[in-house]
């Protein structure tokens, strides 16, 4: 059988763990807002129409921030039309996907459902076919206790307070030929540090977010981030990521090896950032704001979901609704120990997206919700991952893929609280078809007990949680795993993720 050792030792820290890493994304595509969170005629919804049971799953995810409304809707979206009474709001037509938008929940009722579930509110602005003007607007409605026309607005429709916006985001993806307003980086650069300077004139709390690159293998990619971050370094604390992956063509082992180009794309962009920093002589670090990831199977969407023709604009379509597999969330899992192991720089993260849409959890027109396969690593990880993000150094074998030449067999990260005394280490098996067994020397940590273990494993590797078996994969402890003298061992199983917590 393989084996694997690594140690797990406080002293090897590579950041502190921002909760902000634990954000996701909500965006008005698809079913995602309507039928998905809210849905007025659903027997568990609430006197605002909101799905009690869906807020009961988005609290066990464990979501800290969540990234609003868009994604490709925010290029065409005119934030005045969710604000104010229902019935005078417009239905406007969503070019990004090709849908209408009736406007029924707008930033007011985003704003209250945020309360219930315990997250903060992460807003973008639109900087495709608007600009600064509209987005001090937002500002000044959003954050201003009063004393002017927009604060006055806000209190007058119904949120006295002010909402108290800290993390804003500068346009979405300004690098794609998709996105509504698409710019050069030249261009983009620009009128990113002239928002940005302008916002910070109205607020000068606000934590500002330059789009980076859509996608590490855009043509752009390098360049883009270089040219956008010469034009507003002083101005913002953050440049963005996005990624997804999905299973081409039957190559498992390549899939499965998903975050070593995540791990790649992130050193990238911080060399790059770093670069940008060395050349204007700054003291100031510009961190990372991973804004998207997730596994997308995209080329379905394409072929299959994609809405087109100038009559047809549905409302709340079926859109993006991937059913995810048990190898899919194993992806998953070693997405966020990537996401982990780059703290010190990955100080913000948006799970894309949360509910029907490239989902962690599906819901039923009038019907149950359910918990998908990458609903368990994320929720685990959420609620074990505390303090700091620990280097761990695995040594094992390796294996051959195609895309990504020859990597390790088990990725890993481990965290540590000082505070609590509590450790989490955090453990993906590649390999297709044998376990492995993990020896980890955890001695440094001084007297602990083995707490949880929770193993995410089929032998179907493509079984999954549907409306008809919603409840098909789940996580399960590991009766292999022990504590003794100081070392924990584990067997992984193929194509597993697992969390294992001591205290």
């Amino acid at each position: 059988m393989t084996s694997a050792r690594l140690t797990v030792n406080p002293q090897f820290v590579v950041g502190r763990i921002d909760r902000r890493l634990f954000g996701s994304f909500v965006e008005h595509l698809g079913r995602h807002v309507y039928d998905g969170i809210y849905e007025p005629g659903h027997p568990s919804a609430d006197d605002e129409g909101f799905r009690t049971d869906v807020i009961e799953l988005v609290k066990e995810l464990g979501v800290s921030t969540v990234r609003y409304p868009g994604g490709n809707f925010v290029s065409g979206f005119r934030w005045e039309d969710s604000v104010g009474p229902r019935e005078g709001r417009p239905r406007r037509l969503d070019l990004a996907w090709h849908s209408t938008e009736t406007n029924e929940v707008g930033l007011h009722e985003f704003a209250s459902w945020l309360d219930k579930i315990g997250s903060d509110l992460m807003l973008a602005v639109n900087l495709g076919t608007r600009g600064t003007l509209e987005a001090l607007d937002l500002l000044e409605y959003c954050n201003i206790a009063g004393g002017s026309t927009l604060s006055q607005q806000r209190i007058d429709n119904g949120h006295p307070a002010p909402f108290g916006v800290g993390m804003w985001c500068l346009g979405n993806e300004m690098d794609g030929p998709w996105q509504l307003g698409h710019r050069s980086a030249e261009d983009y650069g620009k009128i990113a540090s002239q928002t940005a300077k302008a916002m910070r004139q109205m607020d000068p709390s606000v934590r500002l977010v330059a789009c980076g690159s859509s996608s590490a293998h855009m043509p752009t990619f390098g360049e883009w981030e270089r040219t956008v971050l010469t034009h507003a370094y002083d101005d913002v604390d953050y440049i963005s990521c996005h990624a997804y992956y999905e299973e081409r063509d039957g190559d498992l082992g390549s899939f499965l090896a998903s975050a070593v180009d995540m791990d790649a794309f992130i050193e990238t962009v911080v060399a790059t950032a770093d670069h940008v920093k060395a050349v204007k002589g700054s003291s100031k670090t510009i961190d990372i704001s991973f804004d998207e990831w997730n596994v997308w199977y995209i080329t379905r969407f394409e072929g299959v979901d994609k809405i087109e023709g100038i009559d047809n604009w549905p409302v709340a379509p079926r859109l993006l609704e991937d059913v995810y597999s048990v190898a899919d969330a194993v992806v998953f899992g070693s997405l966020m120990i990537s996401l982990l192991k780059h703290a010190d720089r990955v100080t913000s993260a948006s799970l894309a997206q949360m509910v029907n849409v490239i989902a962690p959890i599906m819901t039923e027109p009038g019907g149950p919700a359910w918990r998908q396969t990458t609903f368990f690593p994320f929720s685990i990880t959420s609620r074990l991952a505390r303090g700091t993000a620990l280097d761990v150094r695995v040594d094992v074998e390796r294996y051959s893929t195609k895309e990504y030449g020859e990597v390790p067999l088990v990725d890993a990260v481990a965290t540590h609280d000082a505070e609590s005394g509590h450790a989490a280490v955090f453990l993906v098996n590649r390999s297709v078809d044998a376990p492995v067994t993990v020896t980890v020397d955890v001695s440094a940590l001084g007297e602990v007990a083995l707490l949880e273990t929770h193993t995410l494993a089929d032998e179907d590797l493509h079984a999954k949680n549907t409306l008809a078996e919603p409840e098909r994969v789940g996580v399960s402890p590991n009766g292999t795993a022990a504590l003794s003298d100081g070392t924990l061992t584990v067997t992984l199983p193929a194509v597993s993720w697992t969390a294992i917590s001591l205290g």
